[in-house]
C-alpha cells in the first residue's frame, strides 16, 4: 500500500513564503518523476511542478521565478519552495508520484494566502 503525506501547508501573509513536503511510504518500483499541483476554489487541478528523477524541472508560467520543486529519489520525498507568495496562488496543493505503471497522489494539504 502506497501513500503520500503532504505537509507544511498553511496561511501566510502575501509576499510570503511556505515549504511543502511530500514523502511517500510503501513499495514504488520506480519513480519516474513526481511533481505538485494545485486545485483553487471552483477550478480545474493544475500543475505547478514537476521534476523527473533525473533532476530536470518544468514550472507552471506563474510559478516561474517563485517556487522550486526538488526531490530525494533515496527518500521518496518532494519539495515545493513557495516565495513571494500571491493571493492567486490560494489552493489545496497536492503531490503526486509517477511510478512505472501508475500515478500516486497525496491527500492535498491546503494554502491559503491572504491580501
Amino acid at each position: 500500500q502506497v501513500q503520500l503525506v503532504e505537509s507544511g501547508g498553511g496561511l501566510v501573509q502575501a509576499g510570503g513564503s511556505l515549504r511543502l513536503s511530500c514523502a511517500a511510504s510503501g513499495s514504488i518500483f520506480s519513480i519516474n518523476a513526481m511533481g505538485w499541483y494545485r486545485r483553487a476554489l471552483g477550478n480545474g487541478r493544475e500543475r505547478v511542478a514537476r521534476i523527473t528523477s533525473g533532476g530536470d524541472t518544468n514550472y507552471k508560467d506563474s510559478a516561474k521565478g517563485r517556487f522550486t520543486i526538488s526531490s530525494d529519489n533515496a527518500k521518496k520525498t518532494v519539495y515545493l519552495q513557495m516565495n513571494s507568495l500571491k493571493p492567486e496562488d490560494t489552493a489545496v496543493y497536492y503531490c503526486a508520484v509517477e511510478g512505472s505503471s501508475r500515478t500516486y497522489w497525496g491527500q492535498g494539504t491546503q494554502v491559503t494566502v491572504s491580501s
